[in-house]
């Protein structure tokens, strides 16, 4: 099997051992999950609108430094700390996904890394 990591400079650095994405055999990028870091690495905002806005423009980035656009995701998976937040969340997501909606799963879960409120990973055609 084919496979390259992906790693870019425009947004955090992975706060683990793992890659920004990986393709594999070419057709498919599949993206780690995001959290609402900048670049330098600080958190986006303390808001569920904030880091979701921030986790998809690094998602975004992600796929630009591959020529790919959010047209070409086809699944994601939304983790929160707190489903409450779920139609806030929600009102900044559709925002980016007008034309082309993936499919997609949301989870609550007891804790994310750095305290963060959502962390987003997708997958991708290339």
């Amino acid at each position: 099997m084919k496979r390259e990591t992906i790693n870019i400079d425009n947004i955090p650095k992975p706060v683990g051992p793992y890659s920004h994405a990986v393709i594999s055999e070419g057709k498919y990028i599949f993206l780690s999950g995001q959290i609402g870091f900048t670049k330098d690495g600080n958190i986006a905002g303390e808001t569920i609108e904030e880091q979701t806005k921030q986790v998809l423009e690094n998602i975004k980035a992600l796929l630009e430094s591959q020529n790919l656009t959010l047209k070409n995701i086809v699944k994601m998976t939304v983790l929160m700390t707190d489903l409450t937040e779920f139609d806030r969340m929600n009102k900044v997501y559709e925002d980016y996904f007008i034309d082309s909606k993936p499919a997609r799963a949301a989870y609550q879960v007891v804790k994310l890394p750095k305290n963060v409120k959502v962390e987003i990973e997708a997958i991708a055609v290339c």
